[in-house]
């Protein structure tokens, strides 16, 4: 089976995946804006590590009302476009169609349920919800055309309303296929919050960090003041799962392992020099994503007990300089 997908969203993320699903087999249609005359008469251009490659005729549309209907809808624009949504999904969900959030943050996939089950999207109600965490460096550096620095994994998981771990069920799994043959790394998880703590704990300290430092990456390791900060921000993000673990999964073991902190940091230091995406948003002055980032994981982790006054300063300070930045 050809699955049919349609990517929101054809920045770095989901220009990036959705080139390699079509690049697979799989049959994509990608929502553009800016871009999309470009992307009509010349098709989107990956600039890879792993080999370069380009598309040169895409299905690109300028709205969703053009694009027929869908069985799986991957959501890659910034959550501060989620707005949007409730206008951009209900021209192509289907009885089967499947929603999957490649988006950054915690509480995605909670808020779509909700929207959902509120018919705030249309029929069908409670479509079924995927999440998943993108394990890349990547930029879009000009119209239709994404530049991969590195990494490029994907961890794919299902949302389920009670916050258990889902399992991986056969959709997934033929997903993750689709993914596979288009050359990106897959890894299922069967429990997409606890997956979901496991990337906060590098997005928080460096997108944050890089914002408030102005740095990139390797300056960010660089400076062992910096480092120390995002190792306590780990420490802080750790705790968090630990006690929300806890909250719906009493005496399950549902943690992430503190050896994790030292793994990252480590995987950081080597990685190619990288402008994070909430660096790039700030730099050019657009909405930082401060409430999926951490707000959410702000308020789950005091709602489970947790003491995070570090995250807790950085978002306020993050939220200062955003606004500051709106009325310049």
């Amino acid at each position: 089976m050809v699955r049919r997908y349609a990517i929101l969203g054809t920045g770095a993320i989901g220009g990036y995946y959705g080139a390699c699903l079509q690049r697979g087999g799989a049959e994509v249609h990608f929502l553009l804006h800016s871009d999309y005359d470009h992307v009509v008469n010349h098709g989107l251009v990956i600039e890879s590590v792993t080999g370069d490659f380009a598309l040169p005729k895409v299905y690109a549309h300028r709205h969703t009302n053009t694009m027929p209907p869908i069985d799986v809808v991957i959501i890659a624009l910034k959550t501060t476009q989620n707005a949007l949504l409730p206008q951009l999904l209900p021209p192509i969900l289907g009885p089967e169609t499947a929603l999957l959030t490649l988006q950054n943050g915690f509480g995605i996939e909670a808020e779509l349920a909700d929207w959902a089950s509120h018919d705030q999207l249309a029929r069908p109600q409670n479509p079924t919800i995927l999440g998943g965490l993108c394990m890349i460096c990547a930029n879009k550096v000009s119209p239709g055309t994404i530049r991969h620095l590195d990494y490029g994994s994907v961890l794919l998981g299902q949302h389920r309303a009670d916050h258990q771990p889902a399992g991986v069920s056969p959709l997934l799994r033929a997903i993750g296929q689709d993914f596979q043959a288009g050359q990106v790394t897959v890894e299922m998880v069967d429990d997409l919050r606890l997956a979901r703590w496991r990337k906060l704990m590098w997005n928080i300290p460096f997108n944050g960090l890089s914002v408030v430092m102005n740095a990139t990456t390797a300056e960010m390791m660089a400076d062992p003041s910096i480092r120390q900060l995002a190792e306590q921000l780990m420490v802080e993000v750790l705790e968090a799962a630990q006690c929300d673990g806890d909250r719906f999964s009493p005496g399950q073991g549902r943690h992430l392992p503190p050896e994790l902190i030292v793994h990252m940091l480590t995987h950081t230091e080597h990685m190619a020099p990288y402008r994070t995406s909430m660096k790039i948003d700030f730099d050019q002055g657009r909405p930082l994503e401060l409430e999926a980032i951490y707000g959410n994981p702000l308020r789950a982790a005091q709602a489970a007990g947790a003491a995070v006054p570090t995250i807790e300063s950085l978002y306020h300070q993050l939220k200062a300089m955003d606004s500051a930045s709106k009325h310049q």
